[in-house]
């Protein structure tokens, strides 16, 4: 594909590449702002070097109508980047996009429709795969980085490196999901992946030097809800629920933001709307509270009507 772009517009995206690797950014932000770069350039037949603003205003405004705020905001992003570091020009369009700002909560499912979900995914490797998302409350790239080494069996931990925010943190590992990874481990015998690739199928599974697809885990764990007849979730739904359930067993919120390795005690608060308990309480002393009146059926004056 990159091959075909036209010059001087190709050597500019190889810069580009270059610079976003060199930056030390995370793989799914060098693949948006790369992407971003891809598709400037085919709208304006790849000539992006000198655009104004009206250009990236209509340019903005037609993207709109088809992606959403936080696609077009990493498109914009990503022009910034090419910008600066490929062209070497200040960035003047601070305000071009400004998102509106929302608060939504993440869905969740509940521990019995985990273990449905488990329980009705027939291929062992996403099968074992959803549980240890969920078991250890991973995003779905920690999940898929897993190597045999980053299992700490003697402290019941996991090593997860390469984390959002490029910082590194440990995991609790239950007992029963590190016996379920020896188990499947037995299976493939890949020396470095916890989960290798299924493209050589099981015989080829040893010498795989790459992890699960990414489309195939949210394919499959798509078509896994559907059978089950639960609403729509992704695989990062069940880190979000994993949280949940741990305010729910008791865990301390600080501890949870540990394991999850959230940079802020609020991002992980919001789990705390979520659970029962809080639910529970909340109508309990609602209920308290509305006991304390008495509404009269009716008035003197619809009795006489």
């Amino acid at each position: 594909m990159q091959s075909d772009f036209p010059e001087p517009f190709a050597q500019q995206y190889q810069k580009h590449l270059k610079h976003l690797r060199l930056q030390g950014l995370q793989p799914k932000t060098i693949d948006a702002y790369a992407r971003a770069i891809r598709c400037l350039g085919a709208h304006f037949s790849f000539r992006i070097d000198d655009l104004s603003e009206a250009q990236l205003l209509d340019y903005f405004s037609v993207r709109l109508t088809s992606h959403s705020w936080s696609a077009v905001k990493l498109d914009l992003y990503g022009l910034k980047f090419y910008t600066e570091h490929v062209l070497r020009k200040p960035w003047v369009m601070p305000r071009l996009i400004k998102p509106p700002k929302c608060v939504r909560l993440p869905d969740i499912v509940t521990v019995e429709e985990v273990q449905r979900i488990v329980a009705a995914t027939r291929v062992l490797s996403y099968r074992v795969f959803f549980f240890t998302l969920y078991s250890l409350g991973l995003r779905l790239g920690e999940g898929l980085r897993l190597e045999v080494g980053d299992l700490d069996a003697v402290r019941a931990r996991v090593h997860i490196r390469d984390a959002k925010g490029n910082r590194d943190r440990f995991v609790p590992l239950p007992t029963a999901t590190l016996d379920l990874l020896r188990s499947f481990w037995q299976t493939h015998r890949n020396p470095v992946l916890l989960f290798p690739n299924r493209h050589g199928g099981l015989s080829g599974a040893h010498t795989a030097a790459t992890p699960l697809d990414r489309g195939g885990v949210q394919i499959s764990l798509r078509k896994v809800v559907a059978t089950c007849g639960l609403k729509k979730i992704s695989p990062h739904s069940l880190r979000h629920s994993y949280a949940t359930h741990l305010i729910e067993a008791g865990v301390d919120l600080i501890e949870v933001q540990k394991i999850l390795g959230h940079h802020s005690i609020l991002t992980t608060a919001r789990y705390t709307h979520l659970t029962d308990q809080t639910k529970h309480h909340a109508i309990d002393r609602i209920n308290s509270l509305m006991d304390g009146f008495t509404v009269r059926w009716g008035t003197v004056q619809e009795r006489s009507q």
